[in-house]
């Protein structure tokens, strides 16, 4: 069974940290390649960030490079978020997600490459 399990969201002000987890089952971490995504009330599921198996390749979204690190600990099967320098345009729902497919850059940008998410964590970001 897939199992996803988000935590780590909050209420923060503009200019403040959070940083999210993402935990799972052995068997839904390793390989796969994992993302995280954010969906803001009326707006559609916008990709954030993602990282290889290995841990040694990362893609942004351009609204979050250079102040979110997306990181992942294949011992504890543990997947991170470190957000900093938080804007009121972060605020959304986060989702982990787990995609598999041939080649990293060709399938972390689409949903449909994802075939396991967890139930969301909500992020706040008050001006």
């Amino acid at each position: 069974q897939v199992q996803l399990v988000e935590s780590g969201g909050g209420l923060v002000q503009a200019g403040g940290s959070l940083r999210l987890s993402c935990q799972a089952s052995q068997r839904t971490f390793n390989p796969y390649v994992l993302g995280w995504w954010r969906q803001a009330p009326g707006k559609e599921r916008q990709f954030v960030a993602a990282i290889n198996a290995r841990g040694d390749r990362t893609e942004y979204s351009d609204p979050v490079r250079g102040r979110f690190t997306i990181s992942r600990d294949n011992v504890k099967n543990t997947l991170y978020l470190q957000m900093n320098s938080l804007k009121s345009e972060d605020t959304a729902i986060y989702y982990c997600g787990r995609a598999s497919g041939a080649r990293f850059e060709d399938i972390v940008f689409t949903p449909e490459n994802y075939d396991a998410w967890g139930q969301g964590t909500q992020v706040t970001v008050s001006s």
